[in-house]
């Protein structure tokens, strides 16, 4: 008779990666009162730990420790513990990541703390060994010296605690507001980004490679500003490099986190959709700027493999694909030279391993991460074939690889629907949509954006995700100011007026809700959320944006599409009490330096008029979104049904139709042009702002 395994106290929860710690015989508890009351009455100390269902090292942790008999006992008997998907409750993550920092000037995941009944932290940590390993001491052993510790020196945990907090308090704090961004400050931002440049193999920085996209949306954007040609010609060369090396997914689509070498072969497996979300618009930018091939090819795989891989049925995108599959990291992606002569026939496998890196002795433990080691011209070359020949049956080799790799056990995949990285990866689709002219990129962006609003939106609560039919709990800044600026893309995609409504309802929950009207800044909860140690502001960009500058970048957005003072006045609000902060590191504010690019940049403002049906208006749309114009704001006022649209826009009632057919009217820099009336005079006038 089959008996179900027994279950702890995460069995009713929805988050994957809470589901995958249900049979550990340690005793878990979700964050919530129910855990925490336990704490106090039988004074206990706290074990939190916090991790991603996609996460290698707390999957390893969880099968050394978590399901250890032993190690389980004595979390059993001596603490309440907790587990928290750091993607559901990010502000608990970046509250008690600082912590571990503070007291070990280092952190990651799996992210360990230990903290008194009252949530006050003593000790913590990243990835502990189940016995001393590495300079780290062995779980057990560290749990042991922990319960004495805690029995013996009650006073000396607390004023650690209390000088971890004095100090989460000073690091929170923002000091005076400074000046408005100007040209100077901006180029010191931009050349100190390019000291970490790695001439040999792109990027900023040592392994561990991160793709960095923020930092490289800003450069790129100052380039944009500042015309100086150093700026794209690095950008360009770390976009190849990647695409060519391991980090990108040779057969499917899609990025990897990270690298663990500097060459972006070998990569950390994950799959996640923020990573890929940022990524795509700066390959359609340098596609915009160069026209290459290339990007325009990786920008587009991308898209589709998160349309084919990550989309949810009834909307929205998941969270990730895990490193790992059947117990292996990596093994769902890496070949042996036998298997790709196996999948792709003797003809083609010559040329399939010259395209793909493959060898016989591999780059990874004696197999094959694919990579693109050669260049066109130089696999058709090789092979005596013409670039079209060779980009045929190289295409014929990669589509026979990925049928037979389908075939494998997949990785892991997060089902969450996480608000704000969905806002990302909206924009991303917006613009797919915009620069290559795919349709159904703006289906699936809007038809997720509908989803969100009717499902996540509600009332005036934006919850943070949603997986198997539940939401989580209360969003935070960065969900409300992603989401926003994911419907400003998706107003200039398909140019329904109700995605600029929506736009401004947002804003206005997040002034309500979320700021602290003595800085102009945005806390990274609601008032009515539980926030232990301190309530912290979302103010530095890291993986994704903070809170703060997206909102700054959402205002002034609509300051120009409203033309409404205020919106204006919190973006500047914003870039001034964070300009201190910013000088002294661009990284840490990268995106915050493209907001302050944004807000120096002469406007450049044209507005489309005419009936959207009309061949000659859709030619004049997709000449408006050829060239990279990030400061453009773009209008398309239907004379038959603009009522909304001039209520929202007042610069829309400027314009109305001139003689026959579609008009354009451009203004740069305050001053406006005579009106455009065919799609060679535009593509020329534009032309002349993309450099």
């Amino acid at each position: 008779m089959h008996v179900e395994p027994r279950t702890n106290h995460l069995a009713q929860a929805s988050s994957p990666y809470l589901l995958q710690h249900k049979y550990n015989p340690v005793d878990w508890y979700p964050w919530g009162p129910e855990a925490l009351e336990r704490a106090r009455q039988e004074n206990k100390p706290i074990f939190l730990s916090i991790g991603y269902s996609t996460c290698h090292w707390c999957h390893v942790m969880a099968h050394e420790s978590f399901e250890d008999e032993g190690i389980a006992a004595l979390l059993n008997e001596h603490f309440i513990s907790i587990k928290v998907d750091r993607e559901e409750r990010p502000d608990l993550d970046a509250t008690y990541m600082k912590v571990v920092t503070a007291l070990t000037g280092r952190g990651g995941w799996p992210l360990s703390v230990f903290l008194t009944p009252d949530m006050k932290p003593f000790y913590g940590g990243t990835y502990f060994p189940t016995t001393d390993r590495g300079g780290l001491p062995g779980f057990s052993r560290l749990l042991l010296a922990l319960i004495q510790a805690y029995r013996q020196n009650r006073e000396q945990m607390a004023e650690l605690s209390r000088r971890v907090i004095d100090h989460l308090e000073k690091i929170e704090a923002t000091g005076e507001a400074g000046p408005e961004p100007d040209a100077e400050a901006l180029s010191l931002a931009a050349h100190s980004l390019l000291k970490a440049f790695d001439p040999e193999n792109g990027g900023l920085g040592e392994a561990p490679k991160f793709p960095l996209s923020l930092e490289w949306s800003f450069l790129l954007h100052y380039y944009r500003y500042s015309g100086e040609s150093q700026f794209l010609e690095k950008l360009a060369f770390t976009l190849e490099k990647m695409a060519r090396g391991g980090i990108y997914d040779q057969l499917g689509g899609g990025f990897h986190r990270y690298t663990v070498d500097t060459a972006w072969v070998v990569p950390h497996f994950e799959k996640m959709l923020y990573d890929n979300a940022q990524l795509v618009p700066l390959y359609l930018a340098h596609f915009q700027l160069t026209g290459a091939p290339l990007s325009r090819r990786i920008a587009a795989e991308t898209l589709d493999f998160v349309l084919r891989e990550m989309q949810a049925p009834g909307g929205g995108f998941y969270a990730g694909w895990d490193a790992d599959s059947e117990g292996v990291e990596g093994k769902y992606y890496v070949w042996s030279l036998r298997e790709v002569e196996r999948a792709v026939g003797p003809d083609l496998a010559p040329l399939a391993a010259a395209a793909l890196g493959i060898t016989r002795e591999g780059n990874f433990e004696g197999l094959n991460i694919l990579t693109r080691p050669l260049s066109r011209e130089e696999l058709a070359a090789k092979f005596a074939k013409t670039p079209e020949q060779a980009d045929a049956a190289l295409a014929e080799a990669r589509a026979l690889l990925h049928r037979q790799r389908e075939n494998r056990v997949k990785p892991h995949r997060d089902e969450k629907i996480i608000t704000s990285w969905n806002g990302l990866m909206l924009s991303a689709l917006a613009q797919g949509a915009q620069v290559l002219g795919e349709p159904r990129y703006c289906e699936a962006a809007a038809r997720a954006a509908r989803f969100i609003l009717e499902t996540l939106l509600q009332g005036d609560v934006l919850h943070r995700s949603y997986v198997a039919g539940q939401v989580s709990g209360p969003g935070f800044s960065e969900d409300y100011a992603f989401l926003a600026q994911a419907l400003l893309d998706l107003y200039e995609t398909d140019f329904d007026p109700a995605w600029l409504t929506q736009a401004q309802r947002l804003m206005a929950i997040l002034d309500e809700r979320f700021l602290d009207p003595a800085d102009g800044l945005y806390f990274y909860v609601a008032q009515e959320h539980d926030s232990p140690l301190v309530r912290s502001k979302s103010i530095f960009d890291q993986t994704i944006p903070s809170g703060n500058s997206m909102a700054a970048r959402v205002c002034l957005k609509l300051h120009r599409l409203t033309e409404e003072p205020r919106y204006r006045d919190r973006a500047l609000a914003i870039l001034r009490r964070l300009q201190a902060g910013s000088q002294e590191s661009a990284f840490g504010f990268a995106h915050l330096w493209t907001v302050a690019v944004l807000y120096l940049s002469p406007p450049l403002d044209l507005t489309l008029v005419g009936d959207p049906g009309d061949l000659r208006l859709q030619e004049m749309l997709h000449a408006a979104y050829l060239p990279f114009l990030p400061e453009r704001r773009l209008l398309l006022k239907n004379p038959g049904d603009c009522a909304l649209l001039e209520q929202l826009s007042p610069a829309a009632r400027t314009y109305g139709p001139l003689g026959a057919g579609p008009t354009a009217f451009l203004c740069h820099n305050f001053t406006c042009r005579p009106a455009i009336k065919t799609v060679e005079e535009l593509t020329a006038k534009l032309g002349q702002f993309n450099r």
